[in-house]
């Protein structure tokens, strides 16, 4: 990781907040030791005697020290649709959650942020509401790539598409024709491309073939309507136009491991393409699931216990290369949790506070250590966004963004204590590991123990400005 070239000051100058604790989360791994902050920006990190006495400390103890989160997907919604979410929930749940930086898509809000004039509508939109920092990714629609290259000068940081119907009628799911249009424009400027990976045929077949007594409020309906083959001949169309183009891909979500194989030859042969899956495809599988428990509802669908441990291996050999949280809340009546009816259901699971300990919880299980969650879920999200020079390590020249936390405490996930617009979760009332002691943005305390600190310190973030 190199510093970065505009530290305030030398390594010598006096820091302003020295963070020390005994289990800090470097690249190089874990240690004692003593991080210092000026101006907000890491300048050195030294053993944990090396502190100034006029240096304010905050003793982190025995408690980890990582990375502030990166989350990069995460639908926000504002504006248009704050009463499914909003940036002042959002980034206070993110912030209690020890995320310090989001990255939201672009559809769900009104207008989508499909051109240069709504990218500065949802600009104005986050005036004097932001607890962490927050930029954006514009969207790949049919017939909007005039307005990609406008889109990436003013600061988005990539563009996400859906090869599928999205939900919301603002954003139009792309075929392989507007994916030829627009990506030798991605490929040129740099700019990565996210997609959704699901395709309409195989859906529509295995809708086709629905049993007409299959109930509508059992899961394995919603798992049968969402076979593998959409998820896997999608990937198999992206690496195979991401190739003929140069253009970096990015695979949002990942749920079939079945299209593992094909994506680690994409990796072998030097394809710039990356993958992430989320914390609801690591916890949960589709045999817990019970009639009517439309909380657990997604696309692609949670899958099968087998399935599950096959993403597991998939990160531990690194073919998966993050986890983010697709934090994707609706208002209740949206779940159609009187009904049941999964297939009518809104299909988004809200965890954006509870990535941590989600993701621990069942790492924790397997044998992972702390440095593959921060490789996980702060490093590569970071790297992704082209931001891994400021955020998502715990180095000189980076931001101070931190979280300290104890990964040795369980806690039961109490609904009154989620600062989500909405409460309804899977999670709800299921025992984690790890909870959150404080979070720092780039050297503020913003939240600790319970209690927001500094309302409002989160910044905009947009591409090639610091």
């Amino acid at each position: 990781m190199s510093s970065h070239p505009n530290l305030p000051g030398d390594s010598s100058s006096e820091p302003d907040l020295i963070i020390r604790g005994s289990r800090i989360v470097t690249p190089d791994g874990e240690r004692a030791g003593a991080i210092h902050i000026r101006g907000g920006i890491i300048t050195k990190i030294s053993g944990p005697e090396d502190v100034s006495p006029v240096s304010r400390i905050f003793e982190a103890r025995d408690f980890a020290v990582m990375p502030g989160l990166v989350d990069t997907h995460v639908h926000i919604n504002e504006p248009g649709r704050t009463d499914w979410e909003g940036f002042v929930t959002a980034t206070r749940a993110a912030a209690a959650g020890g995320i310090t930086t989001l990255i939201e898509m672009p559809l769900n809000s009104i207008p989508s942020t499909t051109s240069v004039a709504a990218f500065q509508t949802k600009l104005a939109a986050t005036t004097g509401k932001l607890s962490v920092d927050t930029g954006f990714w514009g969207g790949v629609v049919p017939g909007n790539v005039q307005e990609l290259p406008g889109l990436w000068v003013a600061g988005c940081f990539g563009f996400k598409c859906f090869l599928i119907d999205s939900g919301v009628k603002e954003f139009a799911s792309a075929c392989e024709s507007d994916l030829r249009e627009a990506l030798p424009i991605l490929a040129k400027i740099g700019a990565p491309l996210l997609a959704h990976a699901e395709l309409p045929g195989p859906i529509e077949d295995a809708v086709r073939r629905r049993a007409a007594d299959s109930s509508r409020r059992s899961y394995q309906t919603w798992l049968a309507s969402r076979p593998r083959a959409a998820e896997n001949d999608a990937i198999d169309l992206l690496l195979r136009l991401g190739s003929e183009f140069g253009a970096s891909t990015h695979i949002v979500h990942l749920s079939s491991t079945d299209a593992i194989p094909r994506i680690q030859k994409a990796k072998a042969m030097g394809q710039p393409v990356s993958i992430e899956t989320c914390p609801h495809y690591l916890t949960f599988t589709s045999e817990e699931i019970a009639d009517g428990a439309t909380q657990f509802k997604c696309a692609p669908p949670i899958r099968e216990r087998e399935n599950r441990e096959r993403l597991w291996a998939a990160l531990r050999d690194g073919t998966i290369d993050m986890i983010a949280t697709d934090h994707s809340p609706c208002p209740p009546e949206m779940k159609r949790q009187d009904s049941g009816d999964f297939l009518d259901a809104w299909g988004g699971i809200a965890s954006l506070q509870l990535n941590l300990p989600a993701v621990w919880t069942e790492a924790k299980r397997r044998g992972f250590s702390l440095m593959h969650l921060a490789r996980w879920l702060c490093e590569a999200p970071a790297r992704l966004a082209g931001l891994d020079l400021q955020k998502g390590t715990i180095a000189p020249g980076c931001d101070a963004d931190l979280v300290i936390w104890n990964p040795d405490a369980a806690f039961k996930v109490d609904l009154s204590q989620l600062h989500h617009r909405h409460k309804l979760t899977p999670y709800a009332g299921r025992d984690l590991m790890g909870i959150v002691e404080a979070t720092f943005l780039r050297g503020v305390k913003i939240f600790e123990r319970g209690n927001f600190c500094a309302p409002s310190t989160g910044k905009v973030l947009l591409r090639g400005k610091r």
